[in-house]
């Protein structure tokens, strides 16, 4: 085990190792639940929902383990994959939203199985650009101001997800967001929020003391917490194990397989016509693309897995390992699978090979029988670790010369519009757009800079002409 995942070479423990796994599971093991919801919009009711978020459900499962164990097996490296936030949504309200709109006359089931069709193609498109080298050659031809942006820009967006996860950031309906009011309401209502700042110290404190497994020790103390905290117990509901099963069979792993499918992804009225189609597709396409590359650079970076040009070592790898994972989730019955970004809290746990996806592989396959056990881990145990690894993270700007515009503004962009649109390839397009019109406009333009014009070109076509 140690000579094939090369353990004391990149100086870890088979132990660390497993500790890291763990972490990135709890760390990720929402998704379970929250990507069908998302695939679903919440829409229990309308006919045909609940079969698909049954099949879902059970897709999302079989996908994450498809992916993650590419990542063990075939990169060799520390992270894991599952399905897309914000790629979910999208699928929602592209394919499964006109449905649930015409109620009992919709047809969810159709809508979601068409979206399959498009994620299918692709993730193909993925696959081809990955074996060609394309996307490899995408992502080393960024500037270095937007690299080192994007591991920050990342840091900071995962610390917003945690912190809007458990409660700690709501909406506020004049400035958008605020701090969780803690005085005049139920401490039901709050505690989930302060428990979770209790745990992001407990973290903080562990790891200034050196403990090894900070990251897990302070989710499973947090978890602890909460339960005396609120005075409850952890419930298990071992009922209706078989439905989902059924459902995966009959709509979710055949629907890319139904001659209807691909009818109604290329000429069905709800998607809108072989034009709109193909513009999902390229959508998709870029939003994966560059997601996986900013994940990769950011976690890669944190886990001191860059070679002497600041690239991920085994770039080529994970791109593949990427594509093929979001072929293998179109033909299960999800959404694009994309590697996530709670990775950063296994490697920052001390993952540092393969054998972390593996043992996060493990626990995702051990859900398909156990899902109950998932979820005694509440969000305020999981979001603390979220936000932790945002500080780690938000080091890697200090590496910008901000004395540079045509690497501060840049830079900045990234770093700022991954949070505040919500999406880690609107920063990477948005950097990559401003950097080509300071380079044009100031003179600095070289033949250099031709790759990352064509990201900034793709960007404003997405931003002109896409949905998203």
């Amino acid at each position: 085990m140690n000579k094939f995942f090369k353990i004391s070479e990149r100086g870890s423990t088979v132990r660390t190792e497993i500790i890291a796994g763990l972490t990135t599971f709890f760390a990720m093991a929402y998704i379970l639940v929250v990507n069908p919801n998302q695939i679903v919009g919440f829409s229990f009711g309308v006919p045909g929902v609940d079969e698909v978020w049954n099949a879902v459900y059970i897709a999302t499962i079989i996908a994450s383990v498809i992916g993650t164990l590419l990542y063990a097996f075939y990169a060799k490296l520390p992270f894991a994959q599952s399905c897309g936030m914000g790629l979910n949504s999208f699928f929602f309200t592209s394919f499964v939203l006109p449905e649930v709109i015409k109620g009992a006359e919709g047809d969810v089931i159709g809508g979601y199985q068409a979206g399959l069709v498009i994620i299918l193609v692709s993730g193909l498109i993925f696959l081809v650009l990955s074996i060609t080298g394309a996307r490899s050659y995408i992502a080393k031809a960024m500037p270095d101001c937007i690299k080192k942006a994007i591991p920050a820009g990342i840091g900071l967006f995962i610390a917003f997800i945690g912190f809007q996860n458990v409660g700690i950031v709501q909406d506020n309906p004049y400035t958008l967001v605020q701090f969780v009011k803690l005085q005049g309401v139920d401490w039901a209502a709050v505690a989930a929020p302060v428990v979770a700042l209790i745990g992001f110290i407990i973290i903080a404190v562990l790891t200034k003391l050196n403990v090894k497994g900070s990251v897990l020790i302070g989710i499973l103390a947090t978890s602890v917490i909460y339960y005396l905290a609120t005075w409850t117990l952890p419930s298990f509901d071992m009922t209706s194990f078989a439905e989902p099963f059924k459902d995966f069979a009959e709509i979710g792993i055949t629907g890319v397989f139904k001659i209807d499918s691909w009818k109604n992804a290329f000429t069905g009225e709800a998607i809108g016509g072989i034009f709109s189609a193909i513009m999902l597709i390229v959508t998709f396409c870029l939003v994966d693309m560059f997601d996986t590359i900013g994940t990769l650079y950011g976690t890669a970076s944190e886990a001191d897995m860059l070679d002497e040009n600041g690239d991920p070592i085994d770039v080529d790898k994970a791109m593949t390992c990427d594509s093929v994972a979001t072929v293998a989730g179109a033909v299960c019955g999800t959404s694009t699978v994309t590697t996530f970004v709670e990775s950063a809290s296994g490697v920052a746990a001390g993952g540092r090979t393969g054998l972390t996806s593996l043992v996060t592989s493990i626990c995702f396959a051990l859900c398909l029988f156990l899902s109950p056990i998932a979820s005694i881990i509440p969000g305020a145990a999981t979001a603390p670790a979220l936000i932790f690894v945002g500080v780690l993270m938000m080091k890697n700007f200090a590496k910008v010369d901000m004395n540079d515009m045509r690497s501060a503004v840049p830079a900045f962009l990234t770093f700022a519009m991954m949070p505040l649109t919500y999406s880690i390839a609107n920063g990477i397009g948005i950097g990559s757009i401003a950097y080509v019109l300071i380079s044009l406009f100031t003179g600095k333009y070289t033949k250099k800079d031709i790759p990352v014009t064509i990201i900034a070109l793709l960007f404003v076509a997405k931003f002109v002409f896409g949905t998203m």
